[in-house]
């Protein structure tokens, strides 16, 4: 993309001002180009995933290529779901790996050559162990980025204040948005079409893209970014270097024992990291509630941000079965030719950037248009329409389910439609989210909580995968009666949030 660089003497200050990115600091190109390319890497992989692990399996399209790993679709939901909520787990860590070790930038190095790797050993033919080794390794290396990328973007700008940073943001998610969209097309078609593995290795070519320009371009990057904010100090450094040793002996011995007495199965990882996935966010919220230093309206907000918190779960939780159960019914159930035009279904996973990117503007002027009446809707109303449209995708979805008995497929549109609705609800509650989090947080935890609202994603993935897995609940999420009881289940959370909105904005006090 070209970078439109012009001089600009506006702000001295800013690392690279004799140069603007279409008026910004020229740091944001590096950093839009890191994100765009991590993204391409990350969705394009995402795109394969499901329709790989089904392939070769019971529940494959019938006459689709080969060579996957033959699972069955409750074992795949469960791992695509598992893998997801690891994501957007690790994003916690990373973030204090930055904040306390390494510093955002040399973080988001280590996180691209991390996630270099696992597609590269994804593209590794030899069946299930390279598999997930590489997706481990894409799952932490995402995790170590996602929060020290969009803390860089930040350090661009002089302080929350500066008229720019709007527009900054804006621009660098424009950049997450394209990789996204052109990820399926791409990575998607070479997967499908002539190699599973070399569209794995496409995706590690789009991150090693992704890293070069980070690297050339770090001299436009605020020196902040590299400064370690809260460095710990030497006794800090030996008690973590400790617990994370005997931690990892401790695991080390007990699968060790598991192995080598010939009883390990997939589920012995799956189970507990779907355990620790709804462990871990409660644990986290649990503590700061219970933290005796926040004031009483720190806490009043605390209560009233749960009721945020366990509406996006629940929106997650069905949202992103767009990459799981929806995308296995556009591979299994849905005929892949619109107009006489054949293509793969991995194509469905650019139709949620390029409605973000559409709709995203005309969101932002509705807002603006509401407000200037004094009818803008509260955070709450938000949050609830968020659930009604996620809740209304999956009535929708019961259509075409009930359209393909036998070996009937349905048309694409049907899909176009469904993805549509869900991100009309993500434009709902995805920057509502963001910023009611930043702006409830308690000031002792301003920098940890938006690794909190990532959590919500991994409470409602890990949700998703605890009953799509055979050994735990074994719920066929594919089926008419699992898709009406989640779409009923929205439906039920919108309406409760809505009824209880004067009591939740009375919790949130002058925040609105």
């Amino acid at each position: 993309m070209a970078s439109s660089l012009t001089k600009d003497s506006v702000h001295p200050g800013t690392p690279g001002s004799e140069k603007t990115f279409f008026g910004h600091p020229r740091g944001l190109a590096t950093l839009f180009m890191t994100e765009m390319w991590e993204r391409f890497s990350f969705y394009g992989m995402r795109a394969l995933l499901v329709v790989y692990l089904l392939s070769g399996g019971p529940d494959a399209k019938k006459g689709s290529m080969g060579g996957g790993l033959g699972m069955d679709l409750a074992t795949t939901t469960a791992i695509y779901s598992v893998y997801l909520s690891m994501v957007y787990l690790l994003a916690m860590p990373g973030g204090w790996l930055g904040d306390r070790v390494w510093g955002p930038r040399r973080t988001v190095t280590i996180a691209a050559v991390t996630i270099m790797a696992g597609h590269a050993v994804l593209a590794l033919p030899g069946g299930q162990a390279p598999f997930f080794a590489g997706l481990a390794l894409v799952a932490l290396g995402s995790g170590l980025l996602k929060a020290n990328i969009s803390t860089m973007v930040g350090h661009l700008y002089d302080g929350p204040d500066d008229p720019r940073r709007d527009g900054g943001f804006t621009i660098f998610y424009m950049g997450i948005n394209m990789g996204a969209f052109f990820a399926p097309l791409i990575i998607g078609t070479v997967g499908q079409q002539v190699s599973w593995h070399l569209g794995f290795g496409l995706a590690a070519v789009g991150m090693a893209i992704g890293l070069a320009a980070f690297l050339i371009g770090t001299r436009h990057l605020n020196p902040q970014s590299s400064v370690v904010p809260k460095p710990l100090d030497t006794a800090e450094r030996a008690s973590w270097l400790r617990k994370g040793l005997t931690w990892l002996a401790v695991a080390a011995v007990f699968y060790g024992i598991v192995g080598f007495t010939g009883h390990f199965t997939l589920n012995w990882a799956m189970i507990p990291l779907t355990v620790i996935g709804l462990v871990i966010p409660a644990g986290v919220l649990l503590r700061i509630k219970r933290d005796k230093e926040l004031s009483d309206v720190e806490q009043s907000r605390m209560t009233g941000y749960i009721w945020f918190f366990v509406a996006a779960a629940v929106f997650w939780m069905i949202y992103d079965q767009g990459g799981s159960t929806v995308q296995a019914f556009g591979e299994t159930r849905t005929s892949g030719s619109l107009l006489g035009f054949d293509f793969p279904s991995s194509w469905y996973q650019s139709l949620n950037p390029v409605f973000i990117m559409a709709l995203a503007p005309v969101f932002a002027w509705f807002w603006l248009w509401l407000n200037r009446k004094g009818k803008e809707p509260s955070t709450v109303a938000k949050f609830a329409a968020a659930l009604f449209f996620v809740g209304v995708s999956f009535f929708f979805f019961l259509l075409p389910l009930g359209m393909t008995e036998g070996d009937a497929l349905v048309s694409p549109m049907w899909l176009v439609g469904i993805y549509l609705i869900q991100t009309v609800g993500e434009l709902c509650l995805s920057p509502v989210g963001l910023s009611v989090t930043t702006k409830m947080a308690p000031a002792k935890y301003a920098s940890q909580m938006m690794g909190v609202w990532f959590l919500a994603v991994t409470a409602g993935d890990s949700v998703t995968g605890l009953l799509s897995n055979p050994a735990v609940a074994g719920v066929d999420l594919s089926g008419t009666g699992a898709v009406a009881v989640e779409a009923a289940l929205a439906a039920f959370a919108g309406f409760a949030v809505y009824m209880y909105r004067r009591k939740v904005k009375a919790l949130m006090g002058d925040v609105h």
